[in-house]
């Protein structure tokens, strides 16, 4: 309950920050959202191929149990 209660007083800031009569950081938020989505962009696709490489093996050693199991 307090992570949703939490969740939500985060979303709230958010609004009151990007709007003028709030915080007034629209501007701020867009250079840093222009900055951080390269940077975004490259570690998810590091996180993409390292799972993909781990579901890869994770499918080789299932096939060597399949055939081990099969063997005996």
């Amino acid at each position: 309950m307090f992570t949703i209660i939490f969740g939500i007083v985060c979303i709230a800031f958010t609004v009151f920050a990007c709007l003028p009569s709030g915080l007034a950081w629209k501007n701020e938020i867009i250079f840093f959202l222009k900055g951080a989505a390269p940077v975004l962009s490259a570690l998810v696709g590091l996180v993409a191929i390292l799972i993909g490489i781990a579901d890869i093996r994770d499918r080789q050693e299932a096939k060597r149990e399949e055939m081990e199991n099969s063997e005996k």
